[in-house]
C-alpha cells in the first residue's frame, strides 16, 4: 500500500507542472495507459493497482487500453502525454524493451519515459514431462547435451519474455554458463 502511495506521489513529482503541484494531488481522475487488451496480465495488474490507488487517494484511476504494434502505440501515447501526472503508463519487458527493438517507434524509452515503480515480477519456470529422466536443472542440461535435437520449448510468442527465455537458456547451454542471462534491449 505504501508503495502505491509513493508511486502516486512520484507521478506528481515528475509532472513538471507548477500549477498541478500547487493543488492537492490528484484533484481529478488519473488515466493509466495499458498497451495491452483488457483482461491481459498487464491490464489485470493495472486494474488491481488502480482500485487500491483510488481507495488511498480518493480519485478514480481510469484504464485506457491502447493496443497494437507490440505495445508501442500505447507506450507512444504515454510518452506524448502532457507531463502533469494525470496520465501514466504501465507495461512490461515486451512493450517497453522488445517492441522498440522490433518496430520503428516515435519515442525514446530511455529519454521520454521515467520508471516509477515495479508493480509485479514474472518468474519463468522450466517444466517437463515426468517421463524425462531429468530431476533438476543440471540433470536437464546433461540430458540435453546427450540428446541434441530431441527437446523443444513452448512459448507465448516471439517478443514475449516467455519467448525470449528459451533462447536465453539455449544460448547459455551452448556456453555452459547457467548463472544468469541478460537480454539487452
Amino acid at each position: 500500500m505504501r508503495m502505491m502511495v509513493l508511486a502516486s506521489l512520484a507521478f506528481a513529482a515528475v509532472s513538471g507542472s507548477d500549477s498541478a503541484l500547487a493543488q492537492a494531488y490528484p484533484s481529478r481522475p488519473v488515466t493509466i495507459i495499458c498497451p495491452f487488451p483488457a483482461g491481459s496480465p498487464v491490464d489485470t495488474v493495472a486494474r488491481v493497482i488502480s482500485e487500491r490507488m483510488k481507495a488511498s487517494l480518493g480519485q478514480p484511476f481510469v484504464i485506457d487500453n491502447v493496443t497494437g504494434a507490440g505495445g508501442t502505440i500505447g507506450v507512444a501515447r504515454a510518452a506524448r502525454a502532457v507531463p502533469d501526472g494525470y496520465t501514466v503508463g504501465v507495461g512490461n519487458f515486451s512493450s517497453h524493451v522488445v517492441a522498440g527493438a522490433i518496430y520503428p517507434v516515435q519515442y525514446d524509452a530511455l529519454k521520454d519515459l521515467e520508471p516509477v515503480a515495479l508493480l509485479a515480477s514474472n518468474p519463468q519456470l522450466i517444466v517437463s514431462t515426468n517421463a524425462l529422466p531429468a530431476m533438476g536443472l543440471q540433470d536437464l542440461v546433461a540430458w540435453l547435451q546427450a540428446n541434441p535435437g530431441k527437446a523443444s520449448a513452448g512459448t507465448a510468442g516471439p517478443g514475449s519474455i516467455s519467448g525470449m527465455s528459451p533462447l536465453c537458456f539455449f544460448r547459455r547451454r551452448q556456453t555452459h554458463s547457467f548463472s544468469s542471462c541478460h537480454i539487452a534491449g
